[in-house]
């Protein structure tokens, strides 16, 4: 079986106003106030939690790398409360999900976000059956840009990882899908979508309308 496999954080949905609200948190626990901002420091919350609390930490200078590792867990528990507050599918995507997995498709995650946690927002969210796979940051002993978690994503779908697709939002994506030796697409809505055209990926998506046109060709062509 062919698969497609996506990113959550970015590509799927945008998931940036509920991690912001957790890292804001911390930093009140702090003693900053609220230090990130929602809209403007979208991209840095889809970089992951450690990333958050590195920069807003350098933005008030005050990083040290022992509140970072300190904090996380406190970010990550912050974030479980409150996960789909905030949180939205982008136009399309779960249509898309819908129109490949009829034409025959098994369609995964593969994430970067803790697998518990990805879980959790698609049950809240109601959409995890959707999915054959999920494959988190911590499901294997490796992440992204590490090949074999998008692997493990689409043979837990029922298919060959060989005969896969990526579709993300960033440079570990396009590196994920480079190493594993198969075709990335790339949205370009998301908060870093101006910059994805520069990582030259098999294909850019502007809207997940095109996707399921799209998978025939990239696949075939991998195959």
């Amino acid at each position: 079986m062919r698969t497609v496999i996506f990113d959550l954080d970015g590509t799927l949905a945008d998931t940036s106003g509920d991690l912001l609200t957790a890292a804001n948190h911390c930093f009140r626990a702090m003693g900053h106030g609220d230090v990130l901002v929602h809209g403007a420091d979208a991209g840095i919350a889809l970089r992951g939690g450690r990333m958050m609390l590195t920069h807003g930490l350098k933005r008030v200078g005050a990083y040290d790398e022992d509140t970072v590792q300190a904090y996380y867990p406190v970010l990550l528990e912050a974030y479980a409360r409150d996960i789909d507050t905030h949180t939205s599918f982008y136009p399309g995507a779960l249509q898309a999900v819908e129109l490949l997995s009829n034409a025959g498709y098994g369609v995964g995650i593969c994430t970067n976000k803790p697998e518990h946690l990805a879980e959790l927002l698609l049950t809240r969210m109601g959409v995890r059956d959707r999915f054959a796979s999920l494959v988190g940051a911590d499901t294997l002993p490796v992440r992204k840009p590490d090949p074999a978690p998008l692997r493990e994503a689409a043979r837990r779908a029922g298919g060959d990882p060989d005969w896969c697709v990526l579709v993300g939002d960033s440079d570990t994506d396009r590196n994920t899908a480079k190493a594993a030796g198969v075709p990335s697409v790339l949205v370009t809505f998301g908060p870093s979508g101006d910059d994805m055209a520069a990582l030259e990926p098999e294909a850019l998506l502007h809207h997940f309308d095109d996707l399921p046109g799209l998978v025939p060709d990239l696949i075939g062509a991998a195959a």
